[in-house]
């Protein structure tokens, strides 16, 4: 399995992160990267490919052209503005507040954001799209005749939606590789979403178009980030109504629970006609996760890969989150193992 990845991640590194009432070390980091690189490495699967440059079209069909701006110039607005720090909103449009977008970068940014977690420093634009070029290589190289490949994408995506950024995501790597699998003639692809938080922007941006079907298996909303979307009552509208299924599960969630929605997710994937399957690959369900609290196991992992290839699809796996930085690579290796085990 080919896994495209590129070294400009690093331009993307805030130095603080609300959580828990006080600033920290982001939890989604360089070195996540570096632990998955080096357990590729280890295991035996060949050295990572530089993606070719971002094709944006596909990114302008599924985001907002006034957001994508936004997110090309804000550094450059955020400092002409006089700001010294990194790009954080200060104030949302709330309940029964207008939702217009406002001139000065302090009320964009608010506007823009679904969350104040996520910072934006000089060099979030490039490596957002260099992340979103590593999901874009994968599926050409898919879409060729392989039968997998793997983008090592950072800053991750699944978060990202129409118009808005936040949860560590700016650009939706994996609707994009869905998006290019549609635009390629596939008359019906699949989304799934294995992150231990929903995937709330994929969602947003499919949500009303019946072909691509989402599936995300997550912490319950009323317990997890991103809080309010996610339930399972929410099932696409529209030409998508049906499109979507979202399995939420209470804390503490084991394997033997959560592989019964992925099996149901698989099922309605292969129901679906899906010619092509994308994969959110995060693997913060993870046991030891500082920021999640499903139980599995490393070894559970591996079974999941298992189970997502005997679908037999050609398939683009795009990494997402992980915040147990000594197991992020292990993990997502062994995901990537038991679906070539298949």
């Amino acid at each position: 399995m080919k896994t495209f990845f590129s070294e400009k991640h690093r331009l993307h590194f805030p130095q603080a992160e609300l959580s828990g009432g006080e600033f920290v070390t982001p939890f989604e980091r360089p070195s996540r990267a570096e632990y998955i690189l080096n357990r590729l490495r280890e295991r035996g699967f060949d050295a990572p490919v530089a993606p070719d440059e971002a094709d944006r079209k596909p990114i302008l069909e599924l985001h907002d052209a006034g957001y994508v701006s936004f997110l090309e110039t804000a550094w450059d607005e955020w400092k002409a503005a006089g700001f010294a720090g990194e790009i954080m909103p200060t104030a949302f449009p709330a309940r029964r507040m207008q939702a217009r977008c406002p001139d000065h970068i302090d009320g964009k940014v608010g506007y823009y954001a679904l969350a104040c977690e996520t910072a934006m420093t000089a060099g979030t634009w490039e490596a957002a799209l260099s992340s979103c070029a590593s999901a874009q290589s994968a599926q050409k190289h898919v879409a060729s005749g392989a039968r997998a490949a793997f983008a090592l994408c950072r800053p991750p995506g699944h978060h990202a939606a129409i118009d808005m950024y936040g949860g560590y995501c700016f650009i939706n790597n994996a609707a994009v590789a869905a998006q290019m699998f549609i635009d390629g003639g596939a008359a019906h692809v699949a989304v799934l979403d294995i992150d231990f938080h929903h995937g709330n922007g994929t969602q947003d941006i499919f949500y009303d178009r019946g072909d691509v079907f989402f599936a995300s298996l997550h912490g319950q909303p009323e317990d997890a980030f991103p809080y309010f979307l996610g339930y399972s009552d929410e099932t696409g509208a529209g030409g998508g109504a049906g499109t979507t299924a979202n399995y939420p599960m209470p804390p503490g969630t084991r394997y033997d629970v959560w592989s019964q929605a992925l099996d149901d997710a698989i099922a309605r994937t292969a129901k679906f006609g899906a010619e092509a399957l994308v994969i959110s690959l995060g693997v913060d369900a993870f046991k030891e996760d500082p920021i999640s609290f499903f139980k599995l196991t490393c070894e559970d992992f591996t079974d999941c890969g298992r189970r997502i290839g005997t679908l037999g699809l050609p398939t683009v796996f795009c990494m997402e989150g992980g915040y147990a930085i000594e197991a992020v690579g292990i993990n997502t290796v062994n995901v990537l193992e038991g679906f070539l085990g298949a």
